[in-house]
């Protein structure tokens, strides 16, 4: 057992005399097109973190399910916390860990809102507690290992498209309403180079941005095994020393 909420504090005492090693996942609730659930992000994230910590010694942390997802309230029910918010809350959990020796820290983060407050933590932990902290940003981490199975033409990587759709129905398929998955192409850009803000809802009607309809299980799964593999040599390697 890894996930620390599930543990009693012997087992947490113990665990904590085996590894200073901490995994913090982090999601979002926010749009996830029409096909798949609001936690996705968090879904994600979670079983990530818990593989790795099935192959390697380490402490899971809760889920921070919320995250920075303000380009996306014009879609109903998305939830949203402030940068600053955030950065405090994951602070206050990442120096209760410090208090009982972890000293590594691995955020696996589902949600793009998220990193910019997750990298400023990081560096404020590196020079204040002199920690070993990383972060993965989840969908972005997984293209270069994943690109050879993708199949659209449009997007595979995009928000809620065919690699999200792939992972979910691997993960959690009683969760994915896969009729309802749609193909959403980005409307025309002229400036792709230069980085605007704006709402989402400008950007897709559906909250895909790709298209949905070729993601399958078997892709899902090997997205995962591939990244659990990856994780693995990273943490074991020297650079996470």
């Amino acid at each position: 057992m890894s996930r620390v909420a599930e543990m009693s504090w012997i087992a947490f005492e113990k665990q904590t005399q085996q590894t200073d090693l901490v995994l913090l996942p982090l999601g979002a609730v926010e749009v996830y097109g029409p096909h798949l659930p609001m936690g996705t992000d968090g879904f994600v994230a979670m079983a990530l973190a818990t593989r790795v910590a099935e192959r390697i010694p380490a402490l899971v942390a809760p889920l921070i399910p919320v995250g920075y997802s303000r380009s996306l309230q014009d879609f109903p029910g998305t939830l949203n916390v402030s940068p600053e918010a955030l950065k405090a809350y994951v602070q206050g959990i990442c120096e209760s860990f410090l208090l009982w020796g972890c000293r590594r820290f691995l955020f696996l983060n589902g949600h793009l809102g998220n990193v910019a407050p997750i990298a400023q933590l990081c560096e404020e932990l590196r020079r204040v507690h002199g920690a070993t902290c990383a972060q993965v940003d989840i969908w972005r981490f997984i293209q270069p290992l994943t690109r050879d199975l993708m199949e659209s033409d449009t997007l595979p990587f995009g928000h809620a498209s065919e690699a999200g759709t792939s992972v979910m129905l691997y993960l959690h398929p009683e969760l994915v309403d896969l009729p309802a998955a749609t193909r959403t192409p980005p409307p025309p850009d002229p400036f792709p180079d230069i980085l605007q803000t704006g709402s989402y809802r400008e950007k897709s009607g559906t909250g895909v941005l790709g298209d949905a309809t070729r993601g399958t299980a078997e892709k899902g799964e090997a997205i995962i095994s591939r990244s659990v593999d990856r994780l693995v040599a990273f943490v074991e390697s020297e650079a996470f020393r």
